[in-house]
């Protein structure tokens, strides 16, 4: 068994090429990812800026700390305040009193030139003792750190999880087709008495042998590519400047060992399927496409495709916002993905039937793509993948921040917006409509078992905004709003109207009972609450919108301090399409999957091009030019692609239906756009390597003139 294990890897390298380097680069790609995540775990430390002479720090309570109900008894649970309390004057004038105060910009902090002890008896529990690493949480933004680290988490993983999906369905389709191609050998085998186990543990042997190698080059390749990987994180802005790799250990171990598991489950169906050949049908059928879908993968591949599609259907019905964030968007295609792969023996043979092809060559080409089951589907799923990823996440993201932006526009009816963060208050020219506001924030129990913080607008002039907003109105009405009610959205769990909510304030003032003026639909997630400015203690005006009045109010909106805009431009900058940020982390997702997509092709054809040497050379002698042939086997290659990124588009298509029913639902607007220049990148890349990994084995084989 040994030696014909070896000797078969020495003769079939070139066919085993392909999902050796497939292995490799995926197997890099998850150690990459790995230490990347390994980094994110933790922010460095950073030495305190504002009170960086100072000792100890005493600083305003930055938490709001409820008790809520876990089991039988209650927990603590704490949410960040927008900005810490003020530290009490009369606590202030005690520490002067006693020691060497520094104060620096604000009321919330100042530093204190004594022993941590003797202030934090002084100071109790009216404000916060900060001393060593702490006192960072004095400087502006502290979190800045953490919500980069975030991000960039959420990226690595996102990677991560394609990297190992693309490299799993690659390898074991690279193992499915082998196996199809070398039937021949193995009826051979067991024509010569080899069991059907002998015949499973040689290929799962070979298996093991290919992880093996390609798993221990992955990692000595994800080592040296990490470094590279974290610099252009941050030259492109995914990451903050002081992202470096770590040395964790961790990564190597997980990545070479689930290279190892992916080989051997992408070769374990494969190998079922070859112990089950018999020997004088091997012979018989060698060349036949018959019982291409077996009964597990055709089950296995309607059940994924059920699933995804019942999971987007059922998150539409129950919880549509959740189709607008990236973790649904890209998660549930990889089901339809996967189910649609596993049926595309099933599904390719009636697309290719309907290709529009005519002539002599164009009919040979569309009648050999529908009878080559194996060899069109191995070519199409591939493909699938890559263009189904292309227009669901180029897509999705498309239309999730299309919809944000008409949303804003249409929330207002304002001709002019002053924006900015140190607004001066105007006053309304004759005939103008002007309405400040500024962003807060109020904390709700959702529930005994939670606390929740919504983001929201504190308005100065409830009348002007009711005038000026356009809001997506339930129930209720805006004009009722005042210094005793709320406008909240349909997320809250107590929204009746003229009902009450206890609201804890963004300073952790409260709780204070506030009416239900009006309810707003849920939108794509930033309609509301509002409140007015009494409930809204340190709100900061950074938004003023006014209609009328005409050149006045220009001139009064100057006078403001911010940018003036008309409200299209406002809204547009707003909500810009896209952030290069976003663009580059989609695009780094697309070519990983494209570079296996690639792999895959490129293996493939090369492989089944090779063995149809008699085939091509009966295409001659029946008076086909050496053109014709090549145009056959190219025109077989782009159609086999062009069905893939049909398939591609009927799940993109599934995903963006869902999508702009869930904004439908959301009273959101509908905004959807399909990618075509990320599609058509995908699709176009395909087919190049398609036609050129086909036709240059093809030109080998149909050298000279043709024999009989």
């Amino acid at each position: 068994m040994l030696s014909l294990l070896l000797s078969g890897l020495r003769a079939r390298w070139t066919s085993l090429l392909g999902g050796f380097v497939a292995l490799v680069l995926g197997v890099g790609l998850l150690v990459g990812s790995g230490l990347g995540l390994a980094a994110t775990f933790r922010a460095p430390e950073r030495s305190p800026q504002r009170f960086a002479s100072s000792p100890v720090v005493v600083m305003g309570h930055d938490r709001l700390v409820l008790d809520v109900r876990r089991g039988p008894g209650t927990v603590p649970v704490e949410r960040r305040l927008d900005r810490p309390q003020p530290v009490d004057a009369g606590l202030l004038r005690e520490l002067r009193a006693r020691w060497a105060v520094t104060a620096a910009g604000g009321s919330d902090a100042v530093g204190v030139d004594a022993p941590a002890g003797p202030v934090r008896a002084l100071v109790g529990a009216r404000a916060q003792v900060l001393t060593g690493a702490e006192r960072v949480r004095a400087d502006p933004d502290p979190e800045r750190d953490a919500r980069a680290l975030t991000s960039l988490n959420a990226l690595l993983g996102t990677s991560g999880g394609v990297t190992a999906f693309v490299s799993v369905f690659v390898v074991a389709s690279t193992f499915a087709f082998a196996v199809a191609l070398r039937r021949r050998e193995f009826g051979l085998l067991r024509t010569a008495g080899a069991t059907p186990g002998q015949v499973r543990r040689l290929l799962l042997a070979e298996a093991a042998v290919l992880g093996t190698l390609a798993s221990a080059a992955g990692c000595a390749l994800g080592a040296l590519a990490a470094p590279l990987l974290a610099r252009t994180l941050v030259d492109g802005g995914l990451a903050p400047a002081w992202f470096t790799i770590g040395g964790a250990s961790w990564p190597y171990h997980a990545a070479f060992w689930t290279g190892l598991a992916v080989a051997l489950a992408g070769s374990l169906a494969a190998s079922r399927r070859a112990g089950r050949i018999g020997p004088t049908a091997a012979l018989r059928d060698a060349d036949a496409d018959t019982e291409v879908l077996p009964l597990g993968r055709a089950l296995t591949g309607a059940a994924l495709l059920l699933t995804g599609l019942g999971l987007l259907v059922w998150t539409c019905a129950t919880e549509p916002s959740e189709l607008l964030k990236r973790k649904t968007y890209t998660t549930l295609p990889m089901l339809l993905i996967g189910g649609t792969a596993l049926l595309a023996p099933l599904l390719v043979r009636p697309v290719a039937r309907l290709s529009p092809l005519r002539g002599a060559v164009g009919t040979l080409v569309r009648e050999n793509a529908a009878a080559s089951v194996r060899r069109t589907a191995a070519v199409a799923a591939p493909v699938l993948v890559t263009v189904a990823l292309a227009g669901s996440l180029f897509g999705a993201t498309a239309g999730v921040t299309r919809a944000k932006g008409a949303e804003t526009r249409e929330h207002t009816a304002a001709a002019y917006v002053a924006s900015g963060t140190d607004l001066r208050p105007v006053t309304a020219p004759a005939g103008a409509v002007v309405s400040a506001s500024g962003a807060t924030s109020v904390f709700v129990r959702d529930g005994a078992e939670a606390v929740v913080k919504y983001g929201a607008r504190a308005v100065a002039d409830p009348a002007a905004f009711a005038e000026l907003a356009r809001l997506p109105v339930v129930a209720g009405d805006l004009r009722d709003l005042d210094d005793r009610s709320i406008v909240v959205h349909e997320e809250f769990e107590r929204r009746r109207v003229g009902g009450t909510v206890e609201v804890w304030r963004a300073d952790g003032s409260g709780p204070v009972r506030l009416r239900v003026a009006a309810v707003l639909a849920r939108g794509t997630g930033d309609n509301g609450p509002y409140v007015t400015r009494t409930n809204a203690p340190g709100a900061v005006l950074d938004r003023i919108e006014a209609r009328g009045g005409g050149t006045a109010t220009a001139r009064a909106l100057e006078a403001s301090g911010g940018t003036v805009a008309t409200a299209d431009a406002w809204a547009a900058a707003e909500r810009p399409s896209s952030s290069p940020q976003t663009r580059l982390g989609l695009v780094l997702v697309l070519g990983i999957s494209l570079v296996y997509t690639v792999i895959g092709l490129a293996n493939t054809l090369l492989m089944a091009t090779s063995v149809r040497g008699a085939e091509l050379a009966s295409l001659r002698l029946a008076g086909a030019t050496r053109a014709q042939v090549l145009r056959v086997v190219t025109g077989e290659a782009a159609l086999a692609v062009a069905i893939g990124a049909v398939l591609g588009l009927a799940v993109t298509a599934a995903v963006l239906g869902a999508l702009g029913a869930g904004l439908a639902a959301l009273s959101a607007p509908v905004a959807l756009v399909l990618p075509w220049t990320a599609v058509g990148t995908a699709t176009g890349v395909c087919a190049a390597v398609a036609v050129a990994a086909s036709a240059l084995p093809a030109w080998r084989l149909t050298r000279g003139s043709p024999r009989s």
